[in-house]
């Protein structure tokens, strides 16, 4: 049986996507040269698991101390920060999905049991499943993260925890809730956002959540995914939309991608490289996830956003049948 088989084929596909996005390009998460995704492992069109060193890792230079037990997150992977070449999801298999990933899952738990988005569940949930040993098998933890549980070390309410984010990570967590609520978008907008606000807050995180889901729900429409997207940055709505669109789209994908907009985390970059992957591939998802997890950088949670998006775009018939049975959804605990 398919995984959410109760959605119609576009939100369902959207939800795939998602999942898809991150799984794809997991194995060269952070690679920030190409070239050095070709020597490990060639042009990825399907699941790999990741190598046991990262050539490009700088997980050395993270840190993260528990004030006390009530911080407690890094658990058994505590060992592996600050040493050189660790791979951030060393442990995960082909086909499965990082951290921030498997909360979307959790999140989509949540709303199986509550009916629907419910902050104080999913929060609920989430401190659980964070503070408990076992629960996931990731190395890395975001800046979100440790942000959040520093502040609950502190004493505070998960209702206060959420910490001021600029990560591309984030903006994964708005789709479950836009696709729960795909028919009625006023409202699944509403929850959206305030699923990511309760642990990536922030002027910023707010400005690129409002571009993915104004760009949601005129797919939703059916536009095209190309012309909403061209829609939106003809009408500068944002500030990170601005750029030299036009001369892009007529230079190879990873030039544009890897020197012109950048690569990295942030969704000063993060945000327009989706929407170029959107002008220049929006027409051929698959391909536009394999540039997309070829381009490195931050290709994970680009890739989940944009899978996502691409997805509700074209439906099920967007994603190879090799994608949507290797992905290993059960690997995440269902909380």
């Amino acid at each position: 049986m398919m995984l959410f088989d109760s959605l119609s084929d576009k939100p369902r596909a959207a939800l795939y996507g998602l999942f898809i996005g991150d799984a794809l390009a997991m194995p060269v998460h952070w690679y920030y040269d190409p070239l050095n995704i070709e020597s490990d492992f060639g042009r990825i069109r399907d699941y790999q698991a990741p190598k046991s060193v990262h050539p490009e890792s700088i997980l050395w230079r993270s840190h993260y101390r528990s004030l006390n037990k009530r911080g407690e997150i890094l658990h058994d992977q505590a060992k592996y920060w600050g040493q050189q070449g660790v791979h951030y999801h060393q442990f995960l298999q082909a086909g499965e999905n990082t951290l921030n990933l498997q909360l979307c899952w959790l999140q989509w738990q949540s709303m199986l049991a509550m009916g629907g988005w419910n902050r104080a569940d999913y929060l609920k949930r989430y401190v659980e499943f964070m503070t408990t040993p076992g629960r996931h098998r990731d190395t890395y933890l975001e800046e979100s993260h440790r942000g959040f549980f520093t502040r609950y070390a502190k004493g505070m309410a998960p209702e206060k925890c959420s910490v001021p984010e600029k990560h591309v990570g984030g903006l994964a967590a708005l789709f479950p809730c836009l696709v729960w609520y795909d028919d009625d978008l006023e409202t699944g907008k509403r929850c959206a956002l305030e699923r990511m606000l309760a642990t990536h807050k922030g002027d910023l995180m707010q400005d690129a959540a409002q571009l993915m889901v104004k760009l949601y729900a005129v797919v939703a429409r059916g536009v095209s995914i190309r012309d909403a997207a061209q829609d939106l940055i003809d009408s500068q709505c944002s500030a990170l939309l601005k750029g030299n669109w036009r001369k892009w789209l007529e230079l190879p994908t990873r030039e544009v991608l890897t020197r012109r907009i950048g690569t990295v985390c942030y969704v000063q970059a993060a945000v327009p490289a989706i929407f170029y992957l959107l002008l220049k591939h929006g027409d051929q998802p698959e391909a536009a996830l394999v540039e997309n997890t070829m381009a490195g950088g931050d290709n994970a949670y680009r890739g989940a956003v944009l899978g996502a998006l691409l997805g509700r775009a074209h439906g099920m018939q967007a994603w190879p049948t090799r994608w949507v049975k290797g992905l290993r959804l059960a690997a995440a605990p269902e909380g």
